[in-house]
C-alpha cells in the first residue's frame, strides 16, 4: 500500500492545479503598467501629481495628429474636424474636445482629447475606439499618440504574456527535455510539475494583488512566469538525476526515492531559499515596480520548489523505472557520466587546476573590462518598443510640426505670489516653448496670463510646453534645468509631469542599485556560510559569481552598443540582471558544492571535487541550458527592457553553468585542496 500516499499527493495536486491554473491567464486584470504609479510618495513629481488633482481631473491626454507632405486643404481640415467630432462621442472621452490645431507650416493638424478619470474601463479600449474613428483625410496620415497612445501600445505589447510568452517557454523546455532524457514520458512529467507550480503561484499572486497587498505589473508578471518554469525544471532535473542514480544502486523504487529525495532536498531548499532571499532584497527599493517584483517572484520560486519536491516525486514513484522508458536504469548498470565528457573534464581539472582557473579568470576579467561601457542611464519612452508602434510614429510626426512636448507638458505648482516669476523663468529656460497658467475655468491654458489663473489653497498651476518630445533626453535636460532655476524661488515651487516622472524614476533606480546590490551579496554569502559550514569556500563562490556577472555585463555592452545598436538601458536593468544572475548563478555552485562536500566526507576533498563534478556535470549543464532558454523567451515580447534582460540572464546563466561552475570553481577548489573548507572541521579531517 506504499503507493497510496503518492497517489493521494498526485490527485491533490491535479485538483489544485485545475482550480489555480486559470488564474495565470487572469493576472493581467490586476496588473498596473502606469510609470507614475511606480514612484515613491516622496518624489517631487508624485507630490505635483497629488496637488494637480485639485486643479484638474486626473485625466489621460491623447494626441491625434494628421500629417501631410503638403499644406492641409480646407477640405482636409473639415474632414479632420468631423473626425474629432466623432471622437468626442467615444465613451470615456471628456467633453468638449478642442478643435483641430494647425501647425505653423500648415502640413499637420493636431487634436487634443482627454480620457475622463471617471471612465472605469481600460485606456486601451478608448484608444482603440479613437483609432477606429480617425482615418486619412485628403492626403493627411493620422496617428494617435500622447500618454494615452503610449499606454495603449504598451498594454498591447504586454498582451502576449498570458499566451505567447508562456507557450514559447514551455515549448522550448519540452524540446530540451526530450533531448536530455530521450524519453517520451519523463519530459511531460517535469513540464507538468512546472505548470502546476505556476498555477499555484499565479493563484496566490492574483489574490494578493486583487486585495491590494502587493502591486503587479507586466514586467513582474512575465518574469514570474519565466522564473517558475525555469526554476521548477531545474529542481526537477536535480531530483530526477539523483533518483536515476539511486535506481542503479537499489532494486526497490521506494528506497531509491527516499535516498534521492533526502539528498536532493537540501540543495533544492538551499538554492530556492537563496533565490527567494535575494529577490526579497528588492523590497528595499523605492520604486514600486522593483519592490513588487521581490515578493511576486519569490512566491513563484516557492511554488516551484513545492511542486518539484512533492508532485514530481509522487509521479516518479508511481511510474518507477517506466518513467525513463526506453532507457530504464537497472541495478548495476554502468554510470554513463563517469565515462563521458564530464569524466574528461574532471581529468583536465585534476591534471592542470592552476593553469585552468588562471586562464578562465583572465578571460572573465577581459569581458568584465567592458562593463563600464554598459549604458544604463535611462531611455526615452519611444525607445522602449522594439518594432513599429503607432504612438512612437505619432510622437515623431508631432515633433516635426509642433513643439515636441505638446500634449505632455511639464507641470509647475507654485504659490500665487510667484506666478509671474515662474512664468518668466519658464519662458527664458532653453528648451521651453511656452509657459502658461491654468485659467480660472479650469480649462487648458490658451490665453497666457490674460485670463485669471485658477488658485487652490494659495497655489497656481503652470503648464510648461517643451520644445522636445516629453520622453526625450533633451526634454529631461530641460526639466532638470527648470527645476534648478525654479527651486531657487523656494522649496514650495515643484516641477512634475511625465518628463519629471521619468527623471525621478531613473534617479530612484540608480539609488536602488547602490543600496540593494551589497545587501544581496551579504545575504547570499551568509546563506552559503551556513550551508557549507565554511568561510573561504562561500567567499570564493560569491567572488567568482560576481566576476561572471561583470563579464556578462561587459559582453552585453558590446552586443547592445555595437551589434544591436540599442540606445541604452533602463537603470533597473543591471539591478535585475545582478539579482537574477548572482542568485541563480549561486544555484549551480550550490548544486555542485553540496555534492562535493558530501563526496569529500567519503573520499577526501580533491577526489570529492572531481567525483562531484562528474556526477553533477550533466544535470547542472542541462539546468543552465533550460533556464537560459526560458529567459530567452522574454525576447518574444517587443519590449526593450525584457529583451535586454533576456540576453543578460541567458548569457550569464550559460556562462555560470558551462564555464564558472564547470571549470573555474572546480579547478580553484582543487588547487586549494582541503583548505577550501576553512575553518570547518572537514578541513581538519583531510
Amino acid at each position: 500500500m506504499w503507493w497510496a500516499f503518492p497517489l493521494v499527493v498526485l490527485i491533490v495536486w491535479l485538483v489544485v492545479g485545475g482550480t489555480a491554473g486559470p488564474f495565470a491567464g487572469k493576472l493581467a486584470e490586476v496588473s498596473e503598467n502606469d510609470n507614475a504609479a511606480f514612484l515613491p510618495d516622496t518624489a517631487e513629481s508624485t507630490e505635483v501629481a497629488k496637488l494637480q488633482e485639485d486643479f484638474s481631473p486626473d485625466s489621460v491626454p491623447v494626441v491625434i495628429i494628421w500629417e501631410s507632405d503638403e499644406p492641409a486643404t480646407e477640405q482636409a481640415r473639415a474632414a479632420v474636424a468631423e473626425q474629432l467630432d466623432a471622437v468626442s462621442k467615444v465613451e470615456g472621452i471628456e467633453r468638449p474636445v478642442s478643435p483641430p490645431v494647425p501647425s505653423e507650416d500648415g502640413k499637420a493638424l493636431a487634436g487634443y482629447v482627454k480620457i475622463s478619470p471617471s471612465y472605469e474601463g481600460e485606456v486601451e479600449t478608448v484608444v482603440d475606439e479613437i483609432r477606429d474613428e480617425v482615418e486619412p483625410a485628403d492626403g493627411l496620415t493620422p496617428y494617435v499618440t500622447g500618454p494615452g497612445g503610449f499606454s495603449a501600445d504598451l498594454g498591447e505589447a504586454f498582451g502576449g504574456i498570458d499566451g505567447l510568452l508562456l507557450g514559447v517557454a514551455l515549448a522550448v523546455v519540452l524540446v530540451i527535455l526530450l533531448i536530455v532524457y530521450r524519453s517520451p514520458l519523463l519530459p511531460f512529467a517535469v513540464l507538468l510539475t512546472a505548470v502546476l507550480g505556476l498555477g499555484v503561484a499565479a493563484f496566490v499572486v492574483y489574490q494578493l494583488a486583487d486585495a491590494g497587498v502587493l502591486d503587479l505589473n507586466g514586467q513582474s508578471q512575465g518574469i514570474m512566469f519565466i522564473l517558475v518554469v525555469g526554476a521548477a525544471t531545474d529542481y526537477a532535473l536535480l531530483l530526477v538525476a539523483r533518483y536515476r542514480e539511486e535506481l542503479r544502486a537499489h532494486e526497490d523504487r521506494l528506497e531509491a526515492m527516499k535516498i534521492a529525495w533526502k539528498q536532493a532536498f537540501r540543495p533544492i531548499l538551499a538554492s530556492g531559499g537563496t533565490v527567494i532571499l535575494g529577490l526579497l532584497c528588492l523590497l528595499l527599493s523605492d520604486l514600486t515596480s522593483n519592490r513588487s517584483l521581490g515578493p511576486v517572484a519569490a512566491l513563484g520560486i516557492a511554488a516551484a520548489m513545492l511542486a518539484a519536491l512533492t508532485f514530481l516525486p509522487a509521479v516518479l514513484l508511481l511510474f518507477g523505472r517506466t518513467a525513463f522508458w526506453p532507457f530504464r536504469p537497472h541495478v548495476g548498470t554502468a554510470k554513463p557520466e563517469e565515462s563521458g565528457v564530464w569524466g574528461k573534464v574532471a581529468g583536465l581539472v585534476g591534471r592542470r587546476p592552476r593553469r585552468l582557473w588562471v586562464m578562465v579568470t583572465l578571460i572573465l576579467v577581459l569581458g568584465a573590462a567592458f562593463a563600464p561601457t554598459f549604458k544604463a542611464s535611462g531611455v526615452s519612452q519611444s525607445d522602449i518598443f522594439l518594432g513599429e508602434v503607432e504612438a512612437v510614429a505619432g510622437q515623431e510626426a508631432l515633433s516635426r510640426h509642433f513643439p515636441g512636448g505638446s500634449g505632455s507638458p511639464a507641470v509647475v505648482i507654485a504659490p500665487e505670489s510667484d506666478l509671474d516669476e515662474v512664468v518668466r523663468v519658464g519662458e527664458s529656460t532653453d528648451g521651453v516653448a511656452s509657459a502658461q497658467p491654468m485659467s480660472e475655468s479650469g480649462d487648458a491654458p490658451t490665453g497666457g496670463q490674460d485670463a485669471p489663473p485658477k488658485v487652490v489653497d494659495g497655489n497656481v498651476m503652470i503648464e510648461v510646453t517643451l520644445e522636445d518630445a516629453a520622453d526625450s533626453a533633451a526634454a529631461e535636460d530641460t526639466v532638470r534645468d527648470l527645476r534648478t532655476e525654479l527651486h531657487d524661488l523656494g522649496d514650495d515651487v515643484l516641477v512634475g509631469g511625465s518628463t519629471a516622472q521619468q527623471i525621478d524614476g531613473d534617479d530612484v533606480a540608480e539609488r536602488d542599485r547602490t543600496v540593494i546590490i551589497p545587501v544581496v551579496l551579504l545575504v547570499i554569502l551568509l546563506v552559503l556560510i551556513v550551508l557549507l559550514r565554511s568561510i573561504l569556500a562561500p567567499v570564493l563562490l560569491v567572488a567568482t559569481t560576481v566576476l561572471s556577472f561583470f563579464a556578462t555585463l561587459g559582453v552585453s555592452a558590446l552586443v547592445f552598443n555595437h551589434i544591436l545598436g540599442w540606445p541604452g538601458a533602463d537603470p533597473s536593468v543591471p539591478l535585475y540582471a545582478f539579482v537574477f544572475l548572482v542568485a541563480l548563478g549561486i544555484d549551480y555552485n550550490i548544486f555542485l558544492m553540496t555534492r562535493v562536500r558530501e563526496e569529500s566526507l567519503r573520499r577526501g576533498t580533491r577526489e570529492g571535487i572531481l567525483h562531484g563534478l562528474v556526477v553533477t556535470g550533466g544535470v547542472i549543464t542541462s539546468a543552465g541550458i533550460v533556464l537560459a532558454a526560458t529567459f530567452s523567451a522574454l525576447a518574444v515580447l517587443p519590449i526593450l527592457f525584457l529583451a535586454q534582460l533576456a540576453f543578460l540572464v541567458a548569457f550569464g546563466v550559460l556562462l555560470d553553468a558551462l564555464i564558472v561552475r564547470s571549470l573555474l570553481v572546480p579547478a580553484l577548489s582543487y588547487d586549494i585542496g582541503a583548505r577550501i573548507w576553512w575553518p570547518g572541521r572537514l578541513q581538519q579531517r583531510h
